[in-house]
């Protein structure tokens, strides 16, 4: 099995246009280093410069920072393409040895393919970037080029014509595009019957015959029965019955149709906070009497109704509740023969219990469940016996976070997480990943290196590659052995030399004591590429302060929109408060009933410790914006905090949790809603908002309603006699595509931060390209195929059918994958890469499929 693995951010190349076979590639930002940046000392001239600096092709000037790695059938070796100043190479990796080097002689190969196959090309630029195994031939590699398969010997470079045979149809295995594993079934029965749903009501229908009997007639659209799930090891259904919420609805207008001219309104349910909502009641029916009865648990009031997982005994089932506030939430075992149902694991807080803790692991084998908890105030595993509830044991501990299970190896006893703040003098939201045995044995950090990691393995797991930046790190990537967490040998580490030639300036993480004058609060800093330490610059703050999440980025990404920001003559933070996730419960209790809070006490000792540092930043002078619960926040800073924040751009901002989805909200200002749902209004505080506001809003925003949310709080601060400024984007949804907001919030900042006029007139001009790039199919089977796109969520959709003999342009983007199929069998799989834009289907593909 091989396994092709792109690690870090995908390279955006723009303008992406093939000659002959070779990659030619038009990046604005090699543009902008060939050309001088415009002078700083002029308000035009710091906007061209932004411009310049939010440039996706930025990350073109960031050589090796995304590496797509390919293993060898034998799993002791791989190969991948960096990049050189001089062109791209292939890279041959002997795991076992822990060598690396050119795969082959480049030059040799460039001059034989540019005599045999008529392509011109050099060592730097080969017509081709994929290398595909030869089956039986381990030192042996295929490449297309001109159309043509080669090979090539790995090492010399020796090259020879690919043999021929004869197409036609091949042996391929069928398709599978499934989303990703199943969960595990019991045995399925071999059943006479099967459970169908109609008209609101269940009905057995018999196998061989086709005949049809009611099981339920009560069922009507207000309550009616739904996810039936027979049983593995009895004639026993399992089924909800649900009732149905009020599901009231919210309008929208669209004051720009796609057709007409009269505006139409637009209606979608949306349920706000105390709204009824579905629940549902768990039954059983004996399918030979035909009779049913309510399980003895309780109604499901919230999130369902939930799936069942039948036990390997097959005749219980598990399910998970999570009960309306998010305060409690359980795992219940029942005997869907018996009715007999017990709570196995209770889980329970006195704020919440966040969606985002909700980690749990089925061990069949063992009768356990891997269960995450914050009950000691840190999220940690434990493994707790599947028939009676009792812990068996704890498997993590101690003051860091565990952010999610990767894997676990029932047969070694072993679990794989990714946790962090484990690590000493270390940002404690870094991300790492650890070994560990289930009896919490033998904790072993797999990635030491000081960064956000990701980890990819190798198809038969004994080596992985560790792959982490920071967002003042460029990217490193290794291969390390799974057995000890070794290194093998580094195999990249990215150069930004080119980037910050530009003037462009690497952020800067920032920790500074909170409100409590103990825990850190970490940030980050962005200056401007033409800093003056003597002079004096506003801050600018992106907020958001969800309590769903950490917000402030911690990986390399030199495109990152504020650097463009800081061009404009800005110095912009972005900071993680109290009440943000993946810290200790008690940091993110802060939240709790408490949204206005945003984690400002914090922000602004952050701010003020930064400036004492750096009297550069000039927090006499600071704005703030946000988007949707951003949006909320930045606007609550100019009520809250008038003496500190001076300027906000509120854009999608959900000010009234009143009047916004129930989930979210309820979530965090808990259930039933109390008076601190109106007190934490930014509708209700309008009154007391103070400085320069600019309210943004798509009017089709499905997500936060434009008039529930922000018309609202502008009615509120017209009564106020309060001024405020308002952009409502027609046809827009919660998002605003396009440069024209972007322009405005620009506009708003240097008017009324920096005291200076934007230049009249200017335009953020259009992307050239994000990735986006064509690749050219050619048919050279004697029988046609069907061209799919699979989604990032395994799903296939048909795009193209292409005949015997025919070529196909189809627009792609990098790191996208295709299949060739004829039915219901896969044919060839293809991911366009940079240097890879051609793919020949002829049956005779020599990669391993996954």
């Amino acid at each position: 099995m091989t396994q092709a693995v792109t690690m870090g951010r995908g390279l955006a190349f723009l303008g992406c246009q093939t000659f002959g076979g070779i990659l030619s590639v038009t990046m604005s930002a090699a543009v902008c280093a060939a050309g001088e940046l415009p002078a700083a000392d002029t308000v035009a001239g710091r906007y061209e410069r932004a411009v310049r600096f939010a440039d996706a092709g930025l990350s073109d000037l960031v050589h090796n920072a995304a590496i797509a790695v390919q293993w060898f059938p034998d799993g002791e070796r791989l190969w991948y393409r960096r990049q050189q100043p001089q062109g791209a190479e292939f890279v041959l990796v002997d795991a076992r040895r822990g060598t690396r080097g050119p795969a082959f002689d480049h030059g040799a190969v460039a001059a034989f393919l540019e005599e045999a196959a008529g392509t011109p090309c050099s060592a730097g630029s080969l017509p081709f970037g994929r290398l595909e195994f030869v089956p039986g031939q381990p030192e042996r590699v295929c490449v297309l080029a001109g159309w043509r398969r080669w090979h090539i010997v790995l090492g010399t470079g020796q090259c020879s014509a690919a043999p021929t045979d004869d197409g036609g149809e091949p042996d391929v295995p069928e398709a599978n595009t499934a989303a990703g594993p199943a969960a595990a079934k019991a045995p399925a029965a071999e059943r006479s019957w099967r459970v169908l749903i109609e008209d609101h009501n269940l009905v057995l229908e018999d196998v061989a015959t086709g005949a049809r009997k009611p099981l339920t007639r009560d069922g009507t659209a207000a309550e009616f029965y739904t996810n039936p799930s027979p049983c593995p090891g009895a004639d026993v259904l399992a089924v909800w019955r649900s009732r149905r919420g009020a599901h009231l609805s919210m309008t929208l207008l669209e004051s720009v149709p796609s057709e007409g001219l009269r505006p139409r309104t637009v209606e979608h349910e949306y349920d706000l906070p105390g709204d009824p909502v579905d629940t549902h009641e768990l039954w059983l029916f004996d399918v030979a009497t035909g009779s049913g009865r309510a399980a003895a648990v309780d109604r499901i009031d919230w999130w369902g109704p939930p799936g069942l997982r039948w036990c390997p005994d097959g005749v219980h089932f598990t399910y998970e509740q999570t009960y309306r506030g998010f305060q409690r939430r359980t795992v219940v075992r029942v005997h869907a023969v018996t009715g007999e149902a017990r709570v196995l694991i209770d889980e329970r807080s006195e704020t919440f219990l966040p969606p985002g803790s909700r980690m749990a692991r089925y061990l069949d084998a063992s009768r356990e469940i891997l269960w995450a908890s914050e009950r000691d105030g840190w999220r940690h595993l434990y493994r707790i016996d599947a028939e009676s509830g009792a812990v068996k044991n704890r498997v993590t501990s101690g003051p860091w976070v565990v952010r999610g299970i990767a894997d676990v190896d029932e047969e070694r006893r072993e679990v794989l997480i990714q946790a962090s703040g484990r690590e000493p003098d270390r940002d404690p939201y870094l991300v790492h990943w650890y070994r560990v045995g289930l009896d919490g044995a033998g904790l072993l950090c797999l990635t030491p290196g000081d960064g956000q990691h990701e980890v990819t393995f190798s198809p038969d797991r004994r080596y992985y590659i560790d792959h982490y930046s920071r967002v003042d790190l460029p990217p490193v990537t290794e291969l390390r052995r799974t057995s000890d967490g070794g290194l093998v040998c580094e195999l990249e580490r990215a150069d930004d030399a080119l980037l910050r030639g530009l003037g462009w300036r690497r952020p800067e993480p920032f920790a500074a004591r909170g409100r409590d004058g103990r825990t850190d609060i970490w940030g980050v800093i962005y200056r401007p590429s033409f800093l003056d330490t003597s002079a004096r610059y506003p801050v600018i703050e992106d907020i958001y302060a969800g309590p769903h999440g950490s917000f402030v980025p911690k990986v390399f990404d030199p495109a990152w929109q504020l650097h463009a920001l800081c061009e404009l003559g800005f110095v912009v933070v972005k900071i993680d408060g109290m009440g943000t996730a993946n810290r200790s419960k008690a940091f993110h209790d802060v939240a709790w009933h408490n949204l206005a809070d945003s984690g400002f006490p914090d922000r602004i000792a952050w701010l003020r410790e930064a400036a004492a540092r750096y009297p550069h930043m000039d927090v006499e002078r600071v704005g703030i914006f946000g988007h949707s619960a951003g949006g909320y926040n930045a606007a609550r800073a100019l009520i809250d905090h008038p003496e500190v924040y001076k300027v906000a751009v509120s854009l999608s901002g959900n000010h009234d949790h009143r009047t916004d989805k129930a989930w979210w909200n309820e979530l965090w200002m808990g259930y039933p809603l109390g008076p601190h749902y109106e007190e934490q209004s930014n509708v209700t505080q309008a009154h007391r908002l103070r400085g320069r506001l600019l309210l943004v809003h798509g009017e089709l925003d499905r997500n936060v309603n434009p008039g529930a949310s922000t018309l609202r709080f502008l009615d509120a601060l017209i009564r106020a006699d309060r001024d405020a400024d308002l952009l409502l984007v027609p046809g827009a949804g919660h998002g605003f595509p396009g440069e024209y907001v972007t322009r405005r919030r620009w506009d708003y900042f240097v008017r009324h931060l920096r005291g200076e006029e934007p230049p009249p007139g200017f335009r953020i001009p259009r992307p050239r390209g994000n990735g986006g790039c064509r690749i050219a199919v050619r048919n050279a089977l004697d029988v046609p195929f069907e061209l799919y796109w699979i989604d990032f969520e395994g799903k296939a959709k048909k795009y193209a059918d292409i005949a015997p003999g025919a070529e196909h342009s189809q627009h792609t983007y990098y790191g996208h994958r295709w299949q060739a199929r004829r039915g219901d069998r896969l044919v060839d799989e293809f991911s366009a890469a940079p240097g890879d834009l051609r793919w020949l289907v002829d049956g005779r593909a020599t990669r391993p499929r996954e």
